[in-house]
């Protein structure tokens, strides 16, 4: 036995030790010398892949080399300033970056960008614009569903997503009738715009809008 060591060493003494120990051991086999010394950041980063990737985004190619590990809603930011599609909570649960992809509506923070090679995609930006609002962008300012707006893009593009799904016949969780042509009640949008939180709390106000534009144009809904 060692002079230094104590006879008799405390518990806390022996789990140090041995946790030491263990954690070196792991170290050395699972990272030898010759592959930590030459292991950095700057050769992670000249290593990470990219890929060019064309995307139709409101009607307009982009051509791009991008890394595969971005998201689409960071390609929006990001690359493109099309800031309207809003990072929220960044985990698809807020639906603040929700976008229209083949008429789909998707959370773009949870899509790679290089997925949507050849998709076409649609923002708010491509909904309408100052001075030609599209009709549920009127509906929201008529309604007052718009309050602070962070949320407003992802409802916009969810709407017109859930609205399209309804018209296809796509049931929800409140759907009463698999048979029969779905009946856009409060109850149906409500449940299918579950998926976008208002921060404000203008729920009301954007079902009413919803409400209204569903009712103006039943022949296309």
């Amino acid at each position: 036995m060692r002079s230094d060591q104590p006879a008799n060493p405390s518990r806390r003494d022996f789990v140090k030790s041995t946790s030491t120990a263990g954690i070196a051991a792991g170290v050395s086999t699972q990272f030898p010398s010759t592959a930590m010394a030459q292991l950095s950041l700057p050769d992670v980063r000249e290593k990470a892949f990219t890929q060019q990737v064309t995307l139709t985004i409101n009607s307009r190619n982009h051509t791009l080399e991008i890394d595969t590990r971005m998201t689409l809603l960071d390609l929006l930011r990001e690359k493109l300033a099309l800031t309207g599609t809003k990072k929220g909570c960044d985990h698809g649960q807020c639906g603040a970056c929700t976008v229209l992809v083949n008429g789909t509506r998707i959370n773009a923070c949870l899509s790679l960008a290089v997925m949507h090679g050849n998709d076409k995609i649609t923002t708010v930006e491509g909904l309408g614009t100052p001075d030609n609002l599209h009709p549920l962008q009127d509906g929201f300012v008529e309604h007052d569903g718009y309050q602070c707006g962070y949320c407003t893009s992802g409802q916009l593009c969810s709407a017109i997503g859930m609205l399209s799904e309804a018209r296809q016949g796509m049931p929800s969780h409140v759907t009463p009738d698999l048979i029969i042509p779905v009946a856009l009640s409060r109850d149906e949008i409500k449940e299918r715009m579950s998926g976008n939180l208002c921060r404000c709390g203008a729920y009301q106000n954007i079902c009413n809008a919803i409400e209204d534009y569903a009712e103006r144009n039943r022949e296309t809904v």
